[in-house]
């Protein structure tokens, strides 16, 4: 993670920093709805705090990743919307920003005046459910909420492990493929494929052996409507193995 790291030092921080200028150049942003990898329960849950604090759910960094702090006013009112519009959702306080929100969020909206609450991912659910459940919070994009989908389409930490531990951050090289194969499967519209990610391609169960951190990409999908564009502001490959930071945005709102 190079959560410590500015923009200028980093492009995937700046591309965040250019899509979060334009998007409140262009609309009002009301409030901010973070799908994150990094909230997984049984079941579904909404944080309805007011207050969003700022969870550190990393371990044994150097300390400057700890002392990075970014302060967001949670959106009760919003939040309690997304219970209406789907009533098995379950409301909660219980949690804040984990890092798959905050490091995203404030290079997005450095100022921090964009009111932000997390979702969270039952992690047991088949990934046709987060697709439908997608589907339903279209209606929240009516009413200036962004819904980000914060994971990894390729996440392997454990396999990533065997060349970390020995200082080789190196990709495998069957990454690309399977990038290559998701962007494809996304702009041709075949998302049966990406829901049946674990079985539609060779790679998938190598590329996600845990749902954690591909499920979020459900979601943006699931929002789409038949007159949305996808926008990639992001195909950097990534610098470690068994890892994706391909990223994009529905509805054309870049250009």
């Amino acid at each position: 993670m190079d959560i410590p790291l500015s923009k200028d030092d980093r492009a995937f921080w700046n591309s965040l920093f250019e899509v979060g200028k334009g998007l409140q150049n262009k609309f009002e942003v009301k409030a901010a709805l973070v799908v994150s990898a990094h909230w997984n329960t049984r079941g579904t849950f909404v944080n309805i705090s007011p207050e969003q604090e700022q969870i550190f759910d990393y371990y044994g960094f150097p300390k400057e990743y700890y002392e990075v702090k970014y302060h967001a006013k949670g959106a009760p009112d919003i939040a309690r919307e997304v219970k209406k519009i789907v009533p098995s959702v379950a409301e909660t306080t219980d949690w804040g920003l984990d890092h798959g929100a905050w490091p995203m969020l404030m290079h997005l909206f450095p100022n921090a005046n964009i009111p932000v609450f997390q979702m969270s991912i039952d992690y047991y659910a088949k990934p046709e459910y987060h697709f439908q459940l997608g589907k339903q919070l279209q209606s929240l994009r009516d009413k200036g909420v962004l819904i980000i989908g914060s994971g990894s389409l390729i996440h392997n930490i454990q396999l990533g492990a065997q060349k970390f531990r020995s200082g080789d951050m190196t990709p495998f090289g069957w990454e690309p493929e399977y990038d290559e194969w998701i962007k494809k499967q996304i702009d041709s519209g075949n998302f049966q494929n990406v829901i049946n990610y674990e079985t539609s391609h060779k790679l998938g169960k190598l590329a996600a052996p845990t749902p954690d951190h591909f499920v979020p990409v459900l979601y943006s999908l699931g929002l789409m409507d038949k007159k949305d564009e996808i926008n990639y502001f992001y195909e950097g490959m990534a610098t470690i193995p068994a890892f994706s930071e391909r990223s994009f945005i529905i509805g054309n709102h870049l250009s």
